[in-house]
């Protein structure tokens, strides 16, 4: 038994295959590109492909399996210009991830439209419905970041002198209390800590045990503030006493926000 291959139908499948999937793994990183560059990453992937394809070399199996990675972090070094390993090994498991969903929508789409089966070799089919999954990813993709942010919240601190104003996550899973009087614990940053070291005072402190997925539990150091006040849509909600842990647990340095908000404190 043997399989015939036609090396141009793989490489124009390869090319468009490539542009979807950079795209949607530019939208996913969070990384822009020119479209000349993400064609001409489409375009040297897909020729790569087919080279690795004509190698005599191994079974194909093994060659494309040895070759999908690296290509795929060639790729991503040359359209968004990511250079250091580690980042181009994450990029490309990401991309991987998106080709796997890209691929089974490709599939579930071709299954039942009939009407592609009249393509030969099935080029037309893979263009179409790649296109369809593509736009179905980034609708996704948009809803899910539209309702990122959302729940993200304007929020005040404030002083004598004036306000503290921060970005705030509203976190549906921050269950965090305290132990003592089951108040409930926003996380703030270790950098936006620095803003209310004022309030980090020895009869403010609380000891907040906690257990993370896949860590050993600890405990954090909290401390009181006499207020925070959150910016609603429609509405300030003041909270007194608001107890908060000092943690990076769930923000990054390149997040838009700095707090977790609890989301007990949006029923006062």
């Amino acid at each position: 038994m043997y399989y015939k291959l036609y090396i141009d139908s793989v490489f124009f499948i390869q090319f468009v295959m490539n542009l979807y999937l950079l795209s949607i793994t530019g939208k996913v990183l969070k990384c822009t590109a020119t479209h000349r560059r993400i064609l001409s990453g489409a375009l040297s992937g897909a020729g790569i492909i087919c080279l690795i394809i004509l190698l005599p070399v191994w079974n194909l199996k093994i060659r494309l399996f040895l070759g999908v990675i690296p290509v795929s972090m060639c790729m991503i070094r040359f359209v968004f210009a990511i250079r250091k390993p580690v980042l181009l090994l994450k990029s490309s498991l990401v991309m991987a991830v998106c080709g796997f969903f890209l691929g089974s929508a490709v599939i579930w789409i071709s299954a039942r439209a009939e009407w592609t089966a009249q393509f030969q070799y099935g080029i037309w089919t893979a263009a179409f419905s790649g296109f369809f999954a593509l736009r179905f990813l980034q609708f996704v993709l948009y809803r899910l970041r539209r309702e990122k942010e959302e729940n993200v919240k304007e929020i005040s601190i404030p002083l004598e002198e004036g306000s503290i104003h921060m970005k705030a996550l509203l976190d549906t899973g921050n269950h965090l209390t305290d132990p003592v009087n089951g108040a409930p614990v926003c996380i703030v940053s270790t950098k936006a800590a620095k803003q209310l070291e004022r309030f980090f005072l020895p009869e403010r402190y609380h000891a907040v045990p906690y257990r993370s997925v896949g860590q050993k539990r600890g405990i954090l150091d909290a401390y009181e503030l006499p207020e925070l006040v959150i910016k609603d849509a429609y509405r300030e909600i003041s909270c007194k006493r608001v107890v908060i842990a000092v943690c990076n647990a769930g923000i990054s340095e390149d997040s838009v926000y700095q707090m977790i908000l609890h989301p007990l404190l949006m029923e006062n």
